[in-house]
């Protein structure tokens, strides 16, 4: 795996709905500060989804519409896990 360099904005996920039961384990609540080389205990299958947003989040990158989170899905639709990715401030 790659090491980390240490720079880049923090980035923070949080689970914020779940409709099922996550195969992973994952609960409405969990919290998760990722970046582009660690996972931070966050289900394969969740984090390859989010990454796109990770790495635009991380390096400092923008969306047209402008903002520092993206409330994304992970791909398993029969247990739809609802996790909103956040740059933190400061």
């Amino acid at each position: 795996m790659a090491k980390d360099p240490g720079f880049g904005k923090r980035i923070r996920a949080e689970v914020v709905s779940l409709k099922g039961q996550c195969n992973a384990g994952h609960k409405v609540g969990d919290q998760f500060e990722v970046n582009c080389y660690n996972t931070a205990g966050m289900c394969g299958f969740l984090y390859h989804a989010i990454f796109p947003a990770l790495n635009v989040m991380q390096f400092e990158g923008s969306y047209p519409w402008g903002t520092d989170e993206a409330v994304l899905n992970c791909p398993d639709s029969y247990n739809l896990l609802t996790i909103k990715v956040q740059r933190v401030k400061g």
